[in-house]
């Protein structure tokens, strides 16, 4: 009772300490800026908003404070502690990565990389350079714990992967891409992330009550008693995906974050247990996460897309909240066959049968299992014109994405160009958004 007594104290003094550091609002201010983006590309593509930005941080958020107090628990259970100079250390190493690619901002990442510099220096252990604050930071990696702060990124990616399972779909963007063969297809962009608050114990130097418990790591440090500090950190993912709804490539990339996260747990615990091993975890880090992105891209080279115009009907890409599409109860990747009883295999042909009856519509749509279904509702004046549906580009539309990694400094630029193709024949696109469309942080 009375260590139970003592948590929850250092945890209210943790949560105003936690209020102090800039890096947690900086990193909601990221996430800001990041979904105010994205809602700026969707106007450009199709003229109406699918996400609220406002509304989309405020879910990050949440389930960032979620997923934070539930991975302090478990690195509670570890032993994970980290002092001052390892914070600055960690951030500072991922904000100068994300100035290169936005997927950089990722302990995976950060701690990978430190875990390779200290592995050099204690290459060459009487070395001192001579500047200050050189000086001052080598000695701050050289002091580094690196097996527990890749236990601490592993455990932050099994929240990713739950995060991922839970939240990753809803905020996927739709979006028009150039095919393998030249052809317009239909995509979807994903990406998101989350800042979490972490709690951590850390040995006290003395005085502080004893854990019923025994860390992992840590060792003899945690007889002189315990205290808390609060750590902000971030975790994210981004994919591209023409081959799967988003919900399939979700759960296809949650699961892999998972292994991914086992295999980074087990190395830093046998790192902690024999020291060599921890050169091969801080590689393994770096290598196994960039695999992740770069398997993911080959097999969407792979595969075929699923969003293309299907010989009959129009395919449908995405369907707007809050419209008669999705009052009528239709998904992302159906098939609109008839409308009003009239065969459709163009927006122009979809919008003229809507207007045979602009009080009244029924619709004939295939389902994901090529089985037909038959809806029909009321339209009310001031509804969206094509019912709320986007659906998969034709060959005749003008506009393609180009999707490149952006850095920070583009994200703070927030500058996006949209433009038309040259011509329907054409596999030469002018227009081109410029965004992160890899697997990307996790923090």
């Amino acid at each position: 009772m009375e260590t139970a007594i003592q948590l929850l104290w250092l945890w209210t003094d943790a949560g105003l300490q936690l209020l102090t550091q800039p890096f947690y609002y900086i990193s909601i201010l990221f996430v800001m800026m990041f979904y105010r983006r994205q809602v700026l590309l969707e106007r450009k593509l199709f003229h109406v908003r699918l996400h609220a930005w406002g509304r989309q941080t405020w879910r990050t958020v949440l389930g960032g404070l979620a997923a934070g107090l539930a991975v302090s628990i478990v690195v509670a259970f570890l032993g994970v502690s980290l002092s001052l100079e390892a914070i600055l250390c960690i951030w500072i190493t991922a904000l100068i990565l994300m100035l290169f690619r936005i997927r950089f901002l990722c302990f995976a990442y950060a701690i990978g990389l430190l875990g390779l510099i200290q592995g050099a220096l204690s290459l060459f252990p009487s070395w001192q350079p001579q500047p200050l604050w050189l000086e001052a930071a080598v000695s701050a990696i050289r002091g580094l714990d690196i097996p527990s702060l890749l236990a601490l990124s592993a455990v932050l990616h099994f929240a990713e992967a739950m995060l991922i399972m839970i939240q990753g779909a809803g905020f996927a963007t739709p979006l028009f891409l150039e095919g393998k063969r030249g052809k317009l297809v239909g995509g979807y962009h994903m990406q998101s992330f989350w800042p979490l608050p972490l709690f951590l114990l850390v040995p006290a130097a003395e005085g502080g009550g004893m854990l019923p418990w025994t860390p992992f790591f840590g060792g003899d440090a945690w007889s002189g008693g315990f205290t808390m500090l609060a750590l902000p950190a971030m975790i994210g993912f981004g994919e591209m995906t023409q081959s799967m709804l988003p919900k399939e490539k979700a759960r296809v990339t949650s699961r892999r974050m998972v292994v991914y996260a086992a295999i980074v747990l087990i190395l830093s615990l046998l790192a902690e247990w024999w020291s060599p091993v921890m050169f091969v975890a801080a590689l393994a880090a770096l290598v196994l996460h960039e695999g992740l992105t770069w398997h993911s891209r080959y097999e969407e080279q792979q595969r075929s897309p699923v969003f293309v115009h299907p010989a009959q009907g129009l395919r449908i890409l995405a369907v707007l909240p809050n419209s008669p599409a999705s009052e009528l109860g239709l998904l992302a990747g159906e098939t609109i066959l008839k409308v009003n009883g009239t065969l459709v295999h163009s927006k122009e042909q979809l919008h003229a049968a809507l207007r045979q009856n602009p009080a009244f519509c029924k619709l004939e749509v295939q389902n994901h299992e090529g089985e037909s279904k038959f809806v029909q509702r009321a339209i009310y004046a001031g509804e969206h014109h094509q019912l709320g549906a986007i659906v998969a580009p034709d060959p005749n539309d003008g506009i393609a994405v180009q999707l490149k990694p952006i850095s920070l400094v583009a994200l703070i630029a927030n500058k996006l160009h949209v433009g038309g193709r040259q011509g329907a024949s054409s596999r030469k696109r002018k227009g081109k958004i410029h965004s992160e469309a890899d697997k990307s942080i996790d923090l």
